[in-house]
């Protein structure tokens, strides 16, 4: 499993929402809140993991980005994400404002 975790990493990345748009379109972004870690996610949705997602999605730790967010980023098209693509998902996390 270790090894999946690291071919898993070695997909990490940051992407910028501009980039993301497409994926939106198509609606497999799922937005990972900041209390999760992004590899743990991809690791659960690839192993599918459904007690350990469905409890994130219960939390609201996982989610689809909602309209206002929508809105807010396409106003910011540089704005960046990390980003994990576990077809057919890409999940993505806000960077920390530096």
């Amino acid at each position: 499993m270790e090894n999946f975790r690291e071919q898993l990493a070695e997909n990490l990345d940051v992407a910028e929402w501009n980039w993301l748009i497409p994926h939106v379109k198509r609606d497999v972004v799922v937005l990972v809140s900041p209390d999760l870690e992004l590899l743990t996610v991809g690791e659960a949705i690839a192993c599918d993991d459904s007690e350990k997602i469905q409890t994130w999605l219960t939390q609201q730790l996982l989610a689809k980005p909602s309209i206002d967010q929508l809105s807010l980023w396409n106003g910011q098209p540089a704005k960046q994400f990390q980003s994990l693509i576990v077809a057919p998902y890409v999940l993505i996390q806000e960077c920390p404002i530096s």
